[in-house]
């Protein structure tokens, strides 16, 4: 079974987010290339589940009025 993938991390830097392992950025494990891959909050911003289709269970709907409804 995969982890939960985390919305907003607290230091998404210190991560690699290549793979379900999640090593240190330091210490990559699973042979995914020579360097970390981002959070996609790195990449987009804080609000990157919001646009398109992520696959995640948990993520949050934005409503037509600028609310958002966790489902």
């Amino acid at each position: 079974m995969a982890k939960k993938f985390p919305l907003h991390p607290a230091h998404p830097e210190r991560i690699c987010w290549g793979c379900d392992l999640y090593c240190p950025a330091h210490s990559l494990q699973c042979g995914n290339g020579s360097s970390r891959t981002q959070h996609p909050a790195e990449v987009l911003g804080d609000d990157w589940y919001l646009h398109g289709d992520w696959g995640l269970e948990d993520s949050p709907v934005a409503l037509k009025d600028g609310r958002q409804d966790h489902c």
